[in-house]
């Protein structure tokens, strides 16, 4: 039997819940519809525990089709293949807020699959996506502690607009995304045009309002279609080796943590865990029990060192590595360290290391992208992130970008989107590539560093520097420290990863994972607060090894001309075929790209063979008006007058009244066939024939002759 829940926005538009019209064999199936956007999730559980993990194994798959935007794949094969970068940035927001909301120890398989339907390009399938994957854990058997639920929040002017459709994004300063329950935030993912810390708390605010709207109409589903939840038994570890760990190893562990390099300190944790196992030879109890579950040594060793952390930082104020909750790593910077790309930095934060490389290129080379949005379809700027294993210390085959780096790559592109100069006035795609040599913590933020850096070696006009600190969480009970610029053992067994990027002006980007079950606002703004202080450290000490971009762009990299032309005449310049066009590439050597409005770009890093396409270019395209001078060769010669060549292969008359000052008998008295003239247009006759004169040309306008 169909259920449905309905709610009506502030906007006059309605969100729907349906149930039970499809994918009825899934755990929790929901439709979930905003105007004529509609999205499928599905919620199914596998029966039983994975034997011999050590966490959750949640799937998230956001799978886009084509078809529900109207639209055939390209390619060979015309159906989808991997998902697009887009899906899988949707897919990590879906898994974020809905991932902390299981039971500790929970091992069942849990996938949740959503699928767009139908797309209208006015209501984004992101947020229904979030809701569907909440809704139908909710009301599946899974032992799903929600409900949540997901907004978008619009900075119009002064106007916040929660739920914008995507006509109203195009003017906003703000792309906020938070999911929350009915008392705290759970994730937010921002990017942001130098928004301010005050303004992203009221967005953050005005948004939770209808999250909890979202929320209510999830329950009113619950209660018309909600399923029993099923009672979770949990794996937990033997009281005797626990007993065991804790007394051969509780004191070393806690003398481990204060190993200020992470090498060390996990090679000191390795060889505690072989002193256990060897420790318990010949005692047949505990090799059973171990034997039966390896993991269990790891997983009180982990729980010593979670709490031995929390209370270095809650009871002594301070961190493992000696630092005090605001306090931030050693810092360097350096520029150029690779001689011939066009842009390279070096930004080190304590272990973390990351070396980011700039590439500049022609307009054509941009990504052309293929989703469900129809007007996105190329972007100029990229970022690339990469993480090798050997970064941790690691042994892994290399299979590309997963989607962790993915994730990463985005956050650092969107942290520097708004500074990035337009395309008028810098006429380049962009691509920025950060390679993690050393990771200890918040890698992502290096890159932002990095990537700024970069920019500014290879003489981009960046609008200003952008840098990137993560705050992390500690609580127990009623305590709770924020800590500034985490180190991965404060990621892994801290509470929160709360990432923000800015310039001095504002925030840029926000990207907020957390472990427990959300955060009050009083922690947001603390964290928002403190991120600032760091960003403007960070931002300190950049500006110190470089205050502004280059003045000039490596001699590596290419050099772009850039100017219009009649939109009228792209036809002519591009040929049947593109022959033309391919003619002057292939003698030349440049590339060429021309826009819909006219625009031309020539890129190349010869300067005289862009002059030499841009000289035919303009030939193709040649239109003369009254007071043009052009310089051109004599190619008829009559008894009224000489004919002179103009660009463009067009002939001009000179009249023999107009050759000369004073009065001339004859043409030839004054120029010879092939002679090289210098004419000015003085009438374009209703014919479209052009009249020239050779006598009003003043040395000024010698000094503007076409090709000199």
């Amino acid at each position: 039997m169909i259920k449905k829940a309905e709610l009506k926005l502030a906007d006059g538009r309605v969100f729907s819940l349906e149930t039970g019209r499809v994918a009825r064999e899934a755990g929790g199936s929901v439709i979930v519809r905003l105007g004529d956007t509609m999205v499928l999730a599905t919620a199914t559980m596998a029966a039983t525990p994975r034997e011999g993990i050590d966490f959750f194994p949640l799937l998230v798959d956001f799978e886009e089709k084509l078809y529900a935007a109207g639209r055939i794949p390209g390619g060979f094969f015309k159906r989808e293949g991997r998902p697009s970068e887009k899906a899988i940035l949707t897919s990590r927001k879906i898994d974020r807020p809905i991932r902390p909301m299981f039971p500790e120890g929970f091992r069942n398989d849990v996938q949740i699959v959503v699928t767009p339907l139908s797309v209208d390009q006015e209501n984004p399938p992101d947020i229904l996506a979030i809701v569907g994957a909440s809704a139908a854990l909710s009301i599946s058997e899974i032992p799903f502690m929600g409900p949540l639920a997901a907004v978008r929040v619009a900075k119009v002017g002064d106007k916040l607009i929660v739920n914008p459709t995507s006509t109203e994004m195009k003017e906003s300063a703000l792309d906020l995304v938070i999911a929350g329950n009915n008392d705290s935030i759970s994730m937010i993912e921002a990017g942001a045009d130098q928004v301010s810390e005050a303004d992203m708390m009221a967005a953050i605010k005005a948004g939770h309002v209808v999250i909890k709207e979202l929320i209510a109409l999830q329950l009113e589903l619950v209660k018309q279609a909600g399923q029993p939840k099923i009672t979770v038994v949990c794996h937990e570890v033997d009281p005797q080796v626990e007993k065991l760990v804790r007394d051969k190893a509780s004191a070393k562990i806690e003398a481990a943590l204060k190993i200020a390099d992470k090498d060390k300190q996990v090679e000191e944790i390795k060889k505690l865990i072989e002193e256990i196992k060897a420790g318990v030879k010949g005692k047949a109890d505990l090799e059973e029990l171990i034997a039966k579950a390896p993991g269990d040594i790891n997983k009180v060793i982990e729980e010593i060192e979670y709490e031995a952390m929390r209370r270095m930082i809650l009871k002594d104020g301070k961190r493992v590595d000696g630092r005090g909750p605001k306090d931030i790593r050693p810092l360097s910077c350096e520029l150029g360290i690779l001689p011939r790309t066009h842009g390279s930095a070096l930004f080190s934060r304590g272990q973390t290391q990351v070396l980011t490389v700039v590439t500049l290129g022609s307009a054509g080379e941009g990504q052309r992208l293929e989703g469900l949005d129809l007007e996105e379809t190329e972007k100029r700027y990229m970022h690339h992130y990469n993480f090798p294993a050997y970064s941790v210390g690691e042994v892994r085959p290399l299979r590309g970008a997963g989607r962790r780096e993915i994730g990463h790559g985005a956050l650092a592109e969107k942290a520097l989107l708004p500074v990035i100069p337009s395309e008028e006035e810098f006429p380049y795609t962009v691509r920025l590539v950060s390679e993690v040599l050393g990771s200890n913590g918040s890698t992502s933020m290096a890159s932002t560093c990095g990537s700024t850096l970069a920019l500014m070696d290879a003489g981009v006009k960046i609008e200003a520097p952008v840098a990137g600190i993560s705050v992390g969480l500690i609580t127990e009970g009623d305590k709770a420290v924020t800590i500034t610029d985490i180190q991965g053992l404060e990621d892994h067994l801290g509470d929160m990863d709360f990432k923000v990027t800015g310039t001095r002006k504002g925030i840029t980007a926000i990207q907020v994972d957390i472990k427990i079950k959300g955060l009050s606002f009083e922690i947001i703004e603390r964290a928002l607060g403190q991120a600032k202080e760091g960003r403007n450290f960070i931002l300190d000490k950049m500006e110190e090894t470089i205050k502004s971009p280059r003045a000039e762009l490596s001699p590596y990299a290419p050099r772009v001309i850039s100017f219009k032309i009649d939109p009228e005449k792209i036809g002519t310049v591009i040929g049947p075929g593109g022959k033309m066009i391919r003619s002057i590439t292939e003698e030349t050597g440049v590339e060429i790209d021309i826009e819909d409005d006219g625009t031309v770009l020539i890129t190349t890093a010869d300067a005289a063979a862009a002059k030499v396409a841009k000289a035919k270019i303009d030939e193709l395209t040649f239109s003369p008006k009254e007071g043009d001078v052009f310089r051109g060769p004599v190619v008829r010669i009559m008894p009224f007058g000489a004919f002179v060549e103009l660009p463009g292969g067009k002939d001009g008359l000179v009249h023999i009244s107009q050759l000369a000052e004073r009065r001339v008998a004859k043409v030839e008295d004054v120029v010879k066939m092939g002679d090289m003239v210098v004419v000015k247009v003085i009438e374009i006759d209703d014919m479209g024939r052009i009249n020239l004169t050779m006598s009003r040309v003043s040395a000024e306008d010698k000094k503007h002759i076409y090709g000199e």
